[in-house]
């Protein structure tokens, strides 16, 4: 019989917590991949969805006007890729201001390479917007993904998890993600509103901007493994 331990033994080294990132952005990544090979082969409903809530809204935008037109205002002005980038620039200018060379170059890359892979993802998938005998907007190029909704949530990602990492209060961490996520949900549903996208896109968009924020965060994150030197 072994005897029991004492009381007042100290405890063995924690456990490592397993990164959450890797596997966050598996998940999202498969369904990612999904949603493209959908719009890719033209699946039935898929495009039934899309088409019934797209018009939905549609013939709310025409019958109110004003609502249209600020959410012409917000998709165009405040939600503007655009003006997220110029958010990001400004965020990686104050970074540099303090030398923090590394989250504003990481912070750089990710949101070039998120453009890069939305508009390669245009070109290859070179989906049709919808087209309506009376639009209230216009817009160019293909529809999937939508590039406001995916900056919007590039954007948006990022910054709270830099927040995270500076360690912000409490009150001003909750203000952050309630205009985070209002920014990124308002975009989506103003781009079908306007009539400039399907829903499909939107989430397509959502989807590969949230992975793309998962891919970052597990690359800023991930530290290789260093041998333990051996004694003799």
């Amino acid at each position: 019989m072994h005897p029991a331990a004492p009381l007042d033994s100290p405890p063995g080294p924690p456990r490592p917590r397993r990164p959450r990132a890797p596997l966050v952005a598996a998940l999202l990544g498969g369904l990612s991949l999904l949603l493209i090979l959908l719009v890719e082969l033209e699946w039935g409903p898929l495009g039934t969805l899309d088409g019934d809530i797209a018009r939905t809204m549609h013939r709310w935008a025409v019958a109110h006007d004003g609502l249209t037109q600020a959410s012409r205002i917000l998709t165009d002005w405040v939600w503007d890729p655009w003006t997220m980038r110029l958010l990001i620039t400004a965020t990686v200018l104050w970074l540099l201001y303090r030398r923090e060379n590394r989250p504003a170059v990481w912070l750089a890359v990710t949101c070039a390479v998120g453009t890069l892979v939305q508009q390669g993802l245009k070109a290859a998938v070179d989906k049709p917007r919808p087209s309506w005998p009376d639009p209230v907007d216009s817009a160019h190029f293909a529809a999937f993904p939508s590039g406001h909704a995916m900056t919007a949530t590039v954007v948006c990602g990022l910054l709270l998890w830099l927040l995270r990492l500076y360690g912000v209060g409490a009150a001003v961490w909750r203000a952050a993600v309630v205009i985070a996520a209002v920014s990124v949900v308002g975009v989506g549903v103003t781009r079908v509103w306007n009539g400039v996208h399907w829903p499909s896109d939107v989430v397509g968009g959502w989807l590969l901007g949230t992975l793309m924020v998962a891919l970052a965060i597990a690359t800023y994150t991930h530290r290789p493994a260093t041998s333990t030197p051996t004694t003799t």
